[in-house]
């Protein structure tokens, strides 16, 4: 069973399934309104919310959508813990950084969530902030190329660890590393997982993907499904039918 901020986000199948808002306003809104009174959570990344801004949280939040700001912060300590007061402002309950920015800034991002009254003024009692591992997107071959000489594995691993002395509530990883990362944190971390992909289906521009069972068996809390479902004919088919999957598994 999950504890902590992973039990606080949601245990049902249907909260474990975080779908991804990767495109446009118009698109995200009228996605929202088919998945709404199914889908509980909701993902706005850097395409939709650097569009849209802040009131797209704001707006998804009143449909009655949990919101998972994805916009995996990476600067200085004092950047990163403003920005991360302006989403828990706007009512973020889950948000990323790049574990690779180190453990004062992932703290200075946990401050800035933290701080005095800025998630509750919008109904949060705090927002989760997670670190951001490895993209999904990068093989080991990608690694090498930017001068990382460990495997995605170790990579993984090696900042694992920064997120945990940095006291952040878990990870994001691929599918591949969610055993690992469960072992690693405990059953008390939020483990989320991209490049979730149903048999079957393509793996556009993921290299380090798993089914949906296959990652919440490995341990993942949640998992993060966007074009499979977005770029469905049906997406409220395409979500039922990977919550299905995900209820199987558990």
């Amino acid at each position: 069973m999950l504890e902590g901020a992973a039990a606080a986000l949601g245990t049902a199948p249907a909260d474990r399934v975080i779908v991804a808002l990767d495109c446009s306003e118009d698109e995200a809104y009228a996605l929202a309104d088919r998945l709404a009174g199914t889908a509980t959570f909701l993902k706005v990344g850097m395409t939709l919310y650097y569009s849209a801004g802040p009131l797209v949280v704001r707006r998804l939040r009143e449909q009655g959508f949990k919101v998972f700001v994805d916009l995996k912060l990476h600067d200085i300590p004092h950047q990163v813990e403003g920005a991360a007061r302006s989403l828990a402002q706007v009512g973020a309950e889950l948000m990323t950084v790049h574990a690779s920015g180190g453990a004062e800034m992932m703290r200075a991002a946990l401050a800035g969530a933290s701080a005095g009254d800025a998630g509750r003024r919008a109904g949060v009692d705090r927002p989760a902030v997670i670190g951001v591992t490895v993209l999904t997107s990068m093989s080991d071959q990608d690694l090498a190329s930017v001068g990382v000489s460990r495997t995605a594995a170790e990579q993984v691993r090696s900042l694992a660890g920064l997120v945990g002395g940095a006291g952040l509530d878990g990870v994001v990883c691929s599918p591949r590393e969610a055993s690992l990362m469960r072992r690693a944190l405990g059953p008390g971390a939020l483990v989320v997982t991209p490049g979730v992909r149903p048999a079957g289906s393509a793996s556009d521009d993921q290299q380090r993907v798993a089914t949906p069972a296959k990652a919440i068996g490995d341990g993942a809390s949640h998992l993060v499904v966007g074009r499979p479902i977005t770029r469905s004919a049906d997406p409220l088919s395409a979500f039922n039918a990977i919550v299905e999957e995900v209820a199987s598994a558990l």
